[in-house]
């Protein structure tokens, strides 16, 4: 209510968690920016959470081009049936995570993160 004051601090990132730092709004979008954790209590809870927002990589990492995570968690809710990921996003977690695997040097891992991607052309 108007009355009462918040009880606890929002639910941040690891790597802001001891920073003193609260972040109510995320600049993109509008959307807040919270743990992966809470994220996926709020789709354990709501089968129909949106999973764009569990799956950014700042939610887990202060690098936003850091794929590893996010991509390996898809996975495995994709295993579990969570399928409502757009395909579109899909495709942007697929090539994001080949793209940093090949800068790696890592060129085999890449290829078969892209044999997981849903567009066949």
């Amino acid at each position: 209510t108007s009355e009462c004051e918040k009880y606890a601090c929002c639910p941040l990132p690891p790597y802001l968690e001891d920073s003193g730092y609260v972040i109510e709004e995320d600049d993109n979008g509008g959307r807040p920016l919270r743990d992966v954790c809470f994220h996926l209590l709020k789709l354990y809870s709501d089968r129909s959470y949106e999973l764009d927002q569990l799956l950014d990589p700042r939610s887990v990492t202060s690098d936003p081009l850091d794929f590893r995570l996010s991509w390996h968690l898809w996975e495995v809710l994709r295993a579990l049936n969570y399928c409502h990921l757009s395909q579109q996003s899909w495709g942007v977690l697929n090539t994001s995570y080949a793209a940093q695997l090949e800068s790696e040097g890592l060129w085999e891992w890449a290829v078969f993160v892209m044999l997981h991607e849903p567009d066949t052309q």
